[in-house]
């Protein structure tokens, strides 16, 4: 019995050390693989400065327009009649592969905001993607991502904003 109870153990062992040096399996999006690259291990995140004004974030817009909402139905308001207008004036975030900080700031905003970064179109459900809440005024928080090529988009949804272009190339 002691012999059987011994080479349980040792199968159970075996069956561990093989699944763990297989690789890992990602069923999240959000995770990285773990055949990474010691060197982008190793590497510091580029941080990405982003301001919350009303229904903008300032970086990606051609100026601050200004807007005073005190709530999300004004930014709907406002959006639905200046976005067309805006739009075509929107610069894209242009970015390399690797780790990022967004920290974003809200800066005026007088309710919470938050941030969320996924990929665009179809590509949302493959690409990595970060998100999160809790920007009351004058607060700042970061969140962190590893982009791989592909297109993005990050918006507010409580702010709420337009979906602003990324490209990782």
């Amino acid at each position: 019995m002691k012999h059987l109870n011994i080479f349980s153990s040792f199968l159970l062992l075996l069956a561990l050390t093989a699944c763990s040096e297989g690789g890992q399996v990602s069923v999240d999006a959000d995770r990285q693989s773990s055949s990474s690259s010691q060197s982008e291990s190793t590497t510091e995140p580029t941080v990405i400065d982003l301001t919350q004004v009303g229904c903008q974030f300032l970086e990606v817009e051609s100026k601050n327009y200004q807007y005073q909402p005190t709530s999300a139905e004004d930014c709907k308001k406002i959006n639905s009649e200046t976005l067309a207008a805006r739009e075509s004036e929107f610069k894209s975030l242009d970015l390399k592969p690797g780790k990022y900080i967004f920290r974003v700031t809200n800066s005026n905003v007088p309710y919470q905001l938050g941030f969320y970064l996924r990929g665009e179109g179809l590509k949302k459900v493959s690409l990595p993607k970060v998100s999160g809440g809790g920007l009351t005024q004058g607060t700042t928080k970061d969140y962190e991502i590893t982009l791989a090529p592909g297109k993005y988009v990050f918006s507010c949804p409580l702010n709420p904003t337009p979906d602003y272009p990324i490209v990782v190339n």
